[in-house]
């Protein structure tokens, strides 16, 4: 099957050495996204959240899906304990994005991101029917 790489750098500017989409078939995988280069970085996680996954929505709408398509995102956060913290108002930008059709996410907590004032990290599997 044939492999289809592509750069959003309208949407999620991505380095010199990846793509950020890599399809096959139907599967979309979307490298990591973060608030990089936007007002956001630097801000609270929640409001990287929303840039993130504005992002990551975009991609997948631009590769003619929808976020009902996202079947698995992993979610890097520098501090679960900030993201616990907020947890009330990550819920609700899940359901904001998402509509109660969550992809599986797994969440896991690391020392740092690529930049200062990036604090959460999401990449995402898509199966476009």
């Amino acid at each position: 099957m044939d492999k289809i790489r592509r750069n959003y750098p309208d949407i999620a500017p991505s380095g010199p050495s990846y793509s950020r989409v890599v399809r096959s078939g139907n599967l979309v995988f979307i490298a990591g996204c973060t608030a990089r280069g936007t007002q956001g970085q630097g801000k609270p996680v929640m409001e990287q959240l929303r840039v993130t996954l504005d992002r990551i929505i975009r991609i997948v709408e631009a590769e003619g899906g929808s976020p009902k398509d996202i079947t698995k995102i992993t979610t890097f956060v520098t501090s679960i304990a900030d993201w616990r913290a907020n947890v009330e108002e990550q819920e609700t930008l899940f359901e904001e994005y998402f509509k109660g059709e969550y992809p599986a996410n797994t969440l896991v907590e690391i020392t740092a991101l690529a930049e200062p004032g990036l604090d959460v990290e999401i990449e995402a599997i898509a199966v476009i029917d």
